[in-house]
């Protein structure tokens, strides 16, 4: 349906006078530097698209000279006097709350009234684990490839790397930015070209660092599998114990005080050794993790 170009950009990169003479084009002489004209990107965009990424970013006066080249099709470049015309189809995307934008006077409500025909909502990563698996191998071959070395993952490697990454866990705040930097770092420190269980694990705790909040304390636990918030939350009060306690059966009368008196024989150490093999967890692992 168009038979001009698609031109796309990142209204994020765009500031001060910068921002005007790409979207809108400068005369020669408009400001310092500014030793040729030049066309901007609206009028590379005539009878095509313009994909604006970001848009939100940009500056009210940018904005307002943007409705108006939208409504009318018509603007006038940077420095100039004379009007330049462009007859272009819009593309607008932003991570930002815009309605908020609006509120809080960042953005124009005009201008958002006007581009707000149709909105579409992407999801994000963590909203499409199915597509977590194939781009995990994308990004590994993408190293390879820019990197000319030769990576694998090891099976367990692999296997507990996809797991976690799958898992409700797994925030993906920064989607596949987010999983290519994961990928990239294990495929950096692999030895011989393998990514190991163990760089998995460095890997995993690393993550988790980066997503928790003070709001939502995620604590780094010793657990090779996913595993449901219930359990992760008793898991958590268990290791507790165990890390302050000399012994398991020390740990274990704490922990079973109130039921243990109800036992004729009471074997705290063995019903703690049963619970923590449920997780693949031994009393040694529960000692090495201690802060």
């Amino acid at each position: 349906q168009v038979q001009g170009k698609f031109v796309a950009v990142n209204c994020a990169t765009l500031r001060g006078d910068n921002a005007m003479s790409t979207l809108f084009g400068h005369v020669k002489g408009a400001f310092t530097g500014a030793l040729a004209a030049r066309a901007g990107l609206l009028r590379e965009a005539d009878g095509g698209i313009l994909f604006l990424d970001e848009i939100a970013e940009l500056g009210l006066d940018e904005q307002a000279m943007l409705l108006r080249a939208i409504e009318e099709k018509r603007f006038f470049p940077f420095g100039a006097d004379r009007e330049v015309s462009s007859d272009f189809q819009l593309i607008a995307g932003t991570h930002r709350d815009m309605r908020q934008w609006v509120r809080e006077g960042r953005f124009r409500d005009d201008l958002y009234a006007r581009i707000n025909m149709w909105t579409f909502r992407l999801p994000g990563l963590a909203e499409r684990r199915e597509d977590i698996e194939p781009n995990v191998d994308y990004e590994l071959q993408r190293f390879i490839r820019d990197n000319r070395s030769q990576i694998r993952f090891d099976k367990e490697a692999r296997t507990r790397y996809l797991s976690f990454a799958s898992s409700e866990t797994a925030a993906w705040r920064g989607n596949f930015r987010e999983l290519g930097a994961s990928v990239a770092r294990m495929a950096t420190l692999a030895e011989n070209g393998r990514i190991t269980a163990a760089l998995v694990e460095e890997e995993i705790g690393r993550l988790q660092d980066t997503w928790q909040t003070p709001e939502q304390p995620q604590a780094s636990l010793p657990v090779k599998q996913a595993i449901d918030l219930f359990d992760r939350a008793q898991l958590e009060t268990v290791l507790a114990v165990c890390r302050r306690s000399a012994s398991l059966s020390e740990a274990g009368r704490e922990l079973f005080a109130i039921s243990r008196q109800q036992k004729k024989q009471p074997n705290d150490a063995d019903r703690l050794r049963k619970y923590l093999k449920r997780f693949d967890l031994s009393w040694e692992e529960t000692q090495t993790h201690k802060e």
